[in-house]
């Protein structure tokens, strides 16, 4: 069930506690079954830690999850859901990100089509000449 809701995301949170080290260590293996699932490398994704308010109870220091995050090529933001922190701002985070993929992919896929045109257009036009006695190109 998981892999379907994978499957048809367009972007996700992966949340961990900072006062749950089992949380933090089990984000690799989400990240790599998204990237399995979705079948890329990089995808609209943004590293949250959750439960900033309890920092007395924290198992996972800042600068780790800043440091996964980077080895994920995601953004990473602190939040506490109880005190509404930083929650919204994640959020946005990652539909910015969605908004930003989906625009490189539709960039990417414009000029994959383009090329595939002109590819058409030039074998079309050596196809012309090769059937015909003469060809010139008039510029």
């Amino acid at each position: 069930m998981r892999e379907q809701y994978m499957r048809n995301g367009e972007g996700f949170l992966l949340v961990y506690s900072i006062t749950s080290r089992v949380s933090f260590d089990e984000l690799r293996q989400f990240h790599q079954q998204i990237q399995r699932v979705k079948d890329r490398d990089t995808f609209p994704m943004v590293l949250v830690a959750n439960k900033s308010d309890l920092e007395s109870e924290r198992q996972v220091s800042t600068q780790e999850g800043r440091d996964l995050a980077k080895s994920f090529s995601c953004p990473w933001i602190e939040t506490s859901a109880k005190q509404r922190y930083n929650v919204d701002e994640a959020f946005h985070q990652v539909v910015r990100d969605i908004r930003e993929y989906n625009r490189l992919q539709e960039s990417r896929e414009a000029e994959r089509q383009k090329i595939i045109m002109e590819q058409d257009a030039a074998l079309k036009k050596k196809e012309s000449c090769s059937n015909s006695r003469f060809c010139c190109t008039v510029m």
